[in-house]
C-alpha cells in the first residue's frame, strides 16, 4: 500500500476478530513503530506484546485500578467486565516512552517521537490490512499500570493499541479542508 493511500485509508478499528495475529507481522508492525524520528536519536519508546494469556495481566490491573477508584469492593461481574478489556483484541501492544536524561534533551520531545512511532505502528497494521485502536485514559496512567509493565520512574504508557483482522468494512474518512487551518509565510507576503 502507498504511504498517501493509507495515511488517508487509515481508520480507528475498534472491533476485531478474536482470530491470532502471525508473529511476523506483529514484528513488522513493531519494526515501523522502532523507525519513527527521535530527537538526538535517543528512540525513547518501549514495546510490550501481550498475546493469548499474555493479556491477562493488563486486564488484572484494569479491573484493580476500576476497585480503587470505586471505593469499595466490586462484584465478580464487575471485575470480570474489567478484566476482559484486555481481551478487546488478540494483540495488545502497549508503549511506552522511556525519556533520555541525556543532556540537551527535551522531555516533551522524548514524547512526540514515541507519539511519531504509534502513528507509524498504527499505518503499518492498515498496510498489512489489520484493524487498530489506540487508546488510552484515565487507568493507563495509573501508578498501578506502571508497575504492570515494570516501568521506572520518569517512564509512561502513551499507548494501548489494540489490533486484530476487522470484523467490519471501515467508514469512508472525512476531514475539513487543509486550507482553513493553514497559514503561508512566504517570501512575497501571501
Amino acid at each position: 500500500m502507498e504511504v498517501f493511500e493509507a495515511i488517508r485509508t487509515r481508520r480507528t478499528t475498534g472491533r476485531v476478530k478474536n482470530e491470532p495475529v502471525p508473529t511476523e507481522l506483529i514484528e513488522r508492525i513493531l519494526e515501523a513503530g522502532n523507525w519513527a524520528p527521535s530527537h538526538h536519536a535517543t528512540e525513547p519508546w518501549r514495546f510490550f506484546v501481550m498475546t493469548g494469556s499474555g493479556r491477562l495481566p493488563l486486564g488484572e490491573a484494569y479491573a484493580a485500578i476500576a476497585s480503587e477508584e470505586a471505593g469499595v469492593a466490586l462484584d465478580e461481574e464487575a471485575l470480570a467486565k474489567h478484566r476482559g478489556k484486555a481481551l478487546r483484541a488478540p494483540v495488545v501492544l502497549a508503549v511506552a516512552v522511556s525519556p533520555s536524561q541525556e543532556k540537551g534533551v527535551i522531555r516533551i520531545e522524548e514524547y512526540a517521537a514515541v507519539h511519531a512511532a504509534v502513528q507509524n505502528m498504527l499505518l503499518a497494521a492498515h498496510a498489512l490490512k489489520l484493524g487498530a485502536i489506540w487508546r488510552s485514559g484515565e487507568p493507563m496512567y495509573h501508578p498501578r499500570m506502571q508497575r504492570t509493565f515494570g516501568l521506572e520512574e520518569g517512564e509512561e504508557l502513551v499507548a494501548l493499541l489494540y489490533i486484530g483482522y476487522p470484523e467490519m468494512s471501515l467508514p469512508a474518512g472525512k476531514r475539513r479542508p487543509v486550507t482553513g487551518k493553514t497559514m503561508w509565510m512566504t517570501d512575497d507576503g501571501s
